[in-house]
């Protein structure tokens, strides 16, 4: 089997370079807003507090077992047999991408195209939609799968976690301390005790500059994605393809399904994924000028460009115990 195709390298550890230092920053101005609003709140001792319920709260939220999340999605197991081609396909690159094991592809009865994952490296699942499955080829397929499978290499499951985490405390010490400081300010005015704007100030604005921080912090790690996926296919054009089908059969309505959370789509520094127009510049930025095609990269894997995994209609392929769907 041949190597990836090696894609502008010299672009793209400049890029890998940049999207670290861009996580590191907004990962460190969330945690810097969280410890300012404990200090704000609570001094010294709202410090202690805040590190010890954000270090139980990041354990419980990255130790959570995918089941959970499978049974609110109602999403079942893909047989490898109903799929062989797709179980392929993750495997490969599941090996490429040096995970520990390939994960388990999961279905998910909703007309809506999206992929999402869950997990951990060791014992991660990626679930994928029926829309998803009746509209791409196995090329773009081959794609988003490996743009899935690069948030599970790069950490971005705990990285967003953590995200999350610190964003709700921000938010709820907010809210806290502003209802301390309206039952308390009648008290301080008529002491003529010093009000504290800066404190104030602080966490009226924290809620929302905590949400805009973990937003940007999603979309650089989408960027990331993007670039490893492209690294690990050889094939640019297949992700593009992906994204390109995506945006035009639903236009931004695939991103309300990732987790976590729903996604406000404008404008766009409201947006947890880049617009899919920066997305393909950049993924063919990469191009060192000739078309990398995807069976190059699987020859042992069923081409299949052009034509829907599924049949786009009708007759069931499996039915769901229980579940009243079919695939």
């Amino acid at each position: 089997m041949m190597e990836p195709l090696q894609l502008r390298p010299a672009l793209r550890r400049r890029r890998k370079i940049a999207n670290m230092l861009h996580t590191w920053l907004l990962a460190g101005g969330s945690m810097t807003l969280l410890a300012a609003c404990a200090w704000a709140l609570a001094g010294l001792s709202g410090l202690v507090w805040i590190t010890i319920g954000g270090a139980v709260s990041l354990i419980a939220a990255t130790n959570v077992s995918p089941l959970w999340v499978l049974k609110l999605y109602r999403a079942r197991r893909l047989p490898e047999r109903f799929f062989p081609e797709g179980h392929d396909v993750v495997r490969e690159l599941a090996l490429r991408a040096g995970l520990p094991s390939a994960p388990e592809l999961y279905y998910i009865p909703s007309s809506m195209l999206n992929a999402f994952t869950v997990g951990r490296p060791e014992n991660a699942v990626v679930c994928v939609t029926d829309g998803l499955l009746r509209q791409l080829t196995l090329r773009e397929f081959a794609g988003v799968m490996a743009h899935e499978l690069s948030h599970i290499a790069n950490g971005d499951v705990k990285v967003m976690a953590l995200a999350d985490v610190v964003a709700r405390m921000t938010s709820s010490m907010s809210i806290v301390g502003l209802f301390m400081l309206a039952f308390n300010l009648p008290v301080l005015i008529a002491d003529g005790g010093g009000v504290p704007w800066l404190g104030i100030f602080l966490l009226l604005a924290a809620p929302t500059i905590g949400g805009l921080l973990q937003l940007a912090l999603s979309r650089t790690r989408e960027y990331d994605a993007d670039l490893d996926a492209v690294g690990l296919t050889g094939d640019p054009h297949g992700l593009v393809a992906a994204l390109t089908k995506l945006e035009s059969i639903q236009g931004r309505r695939w991103e309300a399904m990732a987790l976590p959370g729903s996604r406000i789509p404008e404008p766009s520094l409201l947006r947890t994924h880049p617009t899919t127009a920066e997305r393909v510049r950049r993924i063919l930025d990469l191009v060192p000028g000739q078309e990398a095609r995807m069976h190059d990269h699987f020859p042992d894997v069923p081409a299949r460009i052009g034509r829907s995994l599924v049949p786009s209609v009708g007759k069931p392929r499996m039915r769901v115990r229980g579940l009243g769907h079919w695939y």
